[in-house]
């Protein structure tokens, strides 16, 4: 067995760009404020939809178990698709489920909508592992750890932005916002 030693100089020299890895960190987060935007409004759109107190949780619960379909079905595609194309196309399933919840004109088709964002929202699970990909060893624990840092900002801020925003536009506003926002953030992951 033979043992090769590297020179320092030829270890891995390209990095991600700190912008590339703000854009995913941004991207992270702000898909996965998705699955969280509908929480503090569940009674004011189980109220405007006609869902009784017990149906109002639904909207919540298939939002997740959209999520679960999601990594079981969807982010496995990873192996099989570019990710770039998987990660769009997820982006562009939110925007149009994003419209759809928006735009719903009873609870069932808002129901299905939330499904959608759920599984669209695993965008998520294939942007962090991408990064990963995209780092060189030596800094993929910092690039993950930033990318992370931007899931949980979206997480934590999605409740209180959705409830700030509700005041100003309504729910249904919360959710074209959203849309929009996922529309160009589609637009920036594609370029």
């Amino acid at each position: 067995m033979t043992t090769r030693v590297i020179d320092g100089d030829d270890v891995e020299t390209t990095s991600i760009s700190p912008a590339l890895t703000f854009l995913l960190a941004t991207a992270c987060g702000l898909i996965a404020a998705n699955l969280y935007y509908g929480q503090p409004l569940a009674g004011i759109i189980g109220a405007e939809l006609g869902l009784s107190a017990g149906a109002t949780g639904l909207i919540v619960t298939l939002t997740q178990i959209g999520y679960g379909v999601g990594l079981l079905f969807v982010v496995p595609l990873g192996d099989l698709i570019e990710n770039r194309k998987l990660v769009v196309s997820s982006v562009s399933m939110a925007v149009l489920s994003l419209v759809a919840a928006a735009f719903a004109p009873h609870a069932a088709p808002f129901l299905i909508a939330a499904f959608l964002v759920g599984v669209s929202s695993v965008a998520v699970q294939v942007i962090v592992p991408y990064a990963a990909h995209m780092a060189p060893h030596a800094v993929r624990g910092r690039v993950v750890g930033n990318v992370m840092s931007g899931l949980m900002a979206g997480i934590m801020l999605a409740r209180p932005v959705s409830s700030l925003l509700s005041e100003v536009v309504s729910w249904r506003g919360v959710f074209l916002t959203s849309a929009a926002v996922m529309a160009l953030l589609a637009v920036v992951l594609f370029r």
